[in-house]
């Protein structure tokens, strides 16, 4: 019985951990009381799943909860909101609720299509190529195992590498 307890403790706290750094944002419409849109993390463990959360109708954070291989291209496109700012994430770890990073993650895609402003892969690894189509791509305590083209100079002169970010391959526009 007291094994059962502390299991059940246990998954609470996990629970609680994932929900703090993935939870619901809402934003409200200017001059309003009320929200206009509500966006919650895909938690993803699947390649459906993700290729959903990556999609227009998606969500601004993508939390994946383990390495994941992906054989289609992976397409980040549509604008969304955190804390009123237009932020598109990719958390290639977890944390606990201290926002400790606990674990990180592997992505593996032929190619990551990056066509939303402001998007970051964070603390873990792409494995791919990044074909970056918007402005403010970074890279935050992670690793590209592949090239990073950008279809314009704009586009690359507002990438960033911060705390450690690296790209293996080339950085070039193309």
């Amino acid at each position: 019985m007291m094994k059962k307890i502390k299991l059940i403790a246990l998954l609470l706290v996990i629970s609680t951990v994932l929900l703090a750094g993935c939870g619901a944002k809402q934003t409200k419409a200017p001059g309003s009381g009320q929200a206009d849109l509500v966006t919650a993390a895909s938690m993803v463990s699947d390649q459906d799943s993700l290729l959903k959360a990556a999609s227009k109708d998606g969500t601004w954070i993508i939390c994946l909860t383990k390495d994941i291989v992906v054989d289609k291209e992976i397409v980040l496109e549509g604008e969304f909101k955190n804390r009123g700012e237009v932020d598109r994430k990719i958390a290639l770890y977890s944390q606990d609720e201290n926002r400790n990073k606990t674990a990180t993650y592997t992505l593996e895609a032929p190619k990551l299509i990056v066509r939303s402003e402001n998007t970051r892969i964070q603390g873990g690894t792409f494995k791919g190529d990044v074909y970056v189509e918007a402005n403010g791509f970074r890279v935050i305590d992670a690793t590209i195992e592949g090239n990073v083209y950008f279809a314009k100079e704009e586009y690359k002169s507002s990438f960033k590498l911060e705390n450690g970010g690296n790209v293996t391959g080339s950085i070039e526009v193309q």
